[in-house]
């Protein structure tokens, strides 16, 4: 019975000596910082995970104090996904107020309407998002397009230009699929069954959204060229589209030539029929809905006027008469003298 009550008596005092040295090391400030450290906390990171990133960072003294009393409080389960920059020397009661506060503001990145997938790609790259290859290997990774819900084609057409905002420390595949759902909610049901009525499959309309999105800037436009499109389509005729030619440069040159148009590629509608097997860009709100919503009209051809709009033409004719007035109103306006800078 002494011995039991010994023991008993021992593990009292370790206790109390433990909950002494827990107590002291929670109100003691960390190591000095030589600089500010960034803490990048994901969404489903264990407090324990973030606690031993803390003192391997050098904030943090010791992480087990820190995630005891985190857990017996409850505010494990409080921490924040986001970033969190520490530039002082502060206590493990300090450290946790800060984790289960609110984050650093996080850092906006815009992805411009029409921009090709590497062009998007090498964009967030240059945000201090991660590593062109680190997006590219899941982009050209089978199991991820099929978790995505994308098709085995690829991604080209389905990153949703807009503006977005992530802490640094997020991770390529979380923003890839935060763009390929904006993409999911923007286009929505509605958009497959409008598709449907075009005998169009939705990533048919996808594909031709990216070539309206190419072709026009003007807002008013972009259903009369959707329907320029539809037209031929249901005539058989090929869609010869200048953007769908430029797909895949690698220079980034704009410049077409006649061969250029004469030459065989898997995205040149010159030399094939119907739509491109994939898109040529990502296209935005607009040049979705205008895809699935072509005007009601009879237009074949259009050509552009050089002020960034575009003439269109039922008949071959009339188009050929519109071709030959604004080359002929460009080679003026290439010809005229110009005043001295």
């Amino acid at each position: 019975m002494r011995i039991l009550w010994r023991l008993g008596l021992v593990a009292l005092v370790l206790g109390a000596a433990l909950a002494a040295a827990t107590a002291f090391e929670l109100r003691r400030p960390g190591p000095v910082l030589e600089a500010p450290v960034t803490i990048g906390v994901a969404q489903g990171d264990r407090l324990g995970a973030v606690a031993q990133d803390l003192t391997d960072r050098g904030v943090l003294r010791y992480a087990v104090p820190l995630v005891v009393w985190a857990r017996l409080t409850g505010q494990d389960r409080g921490i924040h996904y986001g970033e969190f920059t520490i530039s002082t020397r502060q206590t493990p009661l300090e450290l946790l107020a800060r984790l289960t506060g609110k984050p650093d503001p996080p850092h906006p990145v815009t992805i411009p309407e029409g921009l090709a997938v590497h062009e998007v790609v090498t964009l967030l790259a240059n945000a201090g998002f991660g590593s062109e290859e680190s997006f590219l290997c899941l982009l050209d990774d089978a199991e991820f397009l099929d978790s995505a819900s994308l098709p085995a084609a690829g991604p080209e057409g389905y990153l949703f230009p807009d503006t977005y905002a992530f802490p640094s420390s997020t991770s390529p595949e979380f923003i890839l699929r935060t763009m390929i759902h904006r993409f999911q909610e923007v286009s929505g049901a509605e958009f497959a069954r409008r598709a449907t009525r075009l005998e169009l499959s939705e990533h048919e309309a996808v594909t031709l959204a990216s070539l309206v999105e190419e072709e026009t800037a003007v807002p008013d436009e972009r259903r009369l060229v959707a329907a320029v499109f539809v037209n031929r389509l249901r005539r058989g005729m090929p869609l010869q589209s200048d953007p769908t030619v430029l797909y895949g440069r690698k220079d980034g040159s704009r410049k077409i030539t006649r061969a250029d148009l004469r030459r065989h590629s898997s995205h040149n509608t010159y030399t094939m029929s119907g739509l491109p097997p994939t898109p040529i860009a990502n296209p935005g709100r607009a040049a979705l809905e205008a895809a699935v919503d072509p005007a009601p009209v009879d237009y074949l051809y259009f050509v552009a006027r050089g002020d960034g709009s575009h003439q269109f033409s039922t008949t071959l004719a009339a188009h050929n008469a519109a071709v030959s007035k604004y080359i002929k109103r460009r080679l003026k306006a290439e010809a005229r003298p110009r005043g001295r800078s």
